[in-house]
């Protein structure tokens, strides 16, 4: 594999509330110079998305106005992580807002990332388990639905017209394996 191109320069090109763009020089290996644009976010820590499985098997969906659609989308449960919180205080914060439920048991799966050829963010995908109901005040400015689904039944929800969501989906397949995986190893034990 070729050694990393060099950074010549970075620069802001453009900056909004939650986003920056900016411009990089890069040299590659074999001498070629190029300028790409890439996106950071705003100074912020990170995001999370939560898997939330009930006891019996249960997702705890949401759904939600996504304005870059402008239609409402069936989700997981997701946000950003606030300055001074670690991943998992602000997993169980997101669901309490987003869900009412909080969760005693929170598993860390993997951190993805949106589009690495100009975006750097990535979002860490957690499983929720062992929720019970507590409420807290969000920032949503409107209530979001609640939409129970059977996690046995992720393939027809993937076909569903209104779960677009590329790192929904892909959660939900992370969070069904981890839970197979740990299920035979628990059989086998």
């Amino acid at each position: 594999m070729a050694d990393k191109p060099e950074i010549l320069a970075t620069r802001t090109v453009a900056q909004s509330r939650l986003f920056r763009v900016e411009a990089v020089d890069l040299r590659f290996a074999n001498g070629v110079e190029v300028t790409f644009e890439r996106m950071r976010g705003s100074g912020r820590v990170g995001a999370v998305i939560l898997v939330p499985v009930t006891g019996d098997g249960t997702l705890k969906l949401i759904r939600e106005y996504g304005v870059g659609t402008e239609r409402y989308e069936l989700g997981l449960p997701k946000g950003r992580v606030e300055p001074g919180e670690d991943m998992l205080e602000a997993a169980n914060r997101e669901i309490m807002e987003e869900i009412g439920y909080g969760a005693r048991q929170l598993t860390t799966l993997r951190a993805l990332s949106l589009a690495p050829g100009y975006f750097g963010h990535r979002t860490q995908v957690i499983l929720a388990e062992d929720l019970y109901p507590e409420r807290a005040a969000g920032d949503e400015p409107e209530p979001l639905e609640v939409v129970d689904w059977p996690l046995s039944g992720i393939e027809d929800l993937v076909l569903q017209e209104e779960f677009s969501e590329g790192r929904s989906i892909a959660a939900l397949y992370l969070a069904r394996d981890f839970l197979r995986r740990r299920s035979a190893s628990q059989d086998a034990g």
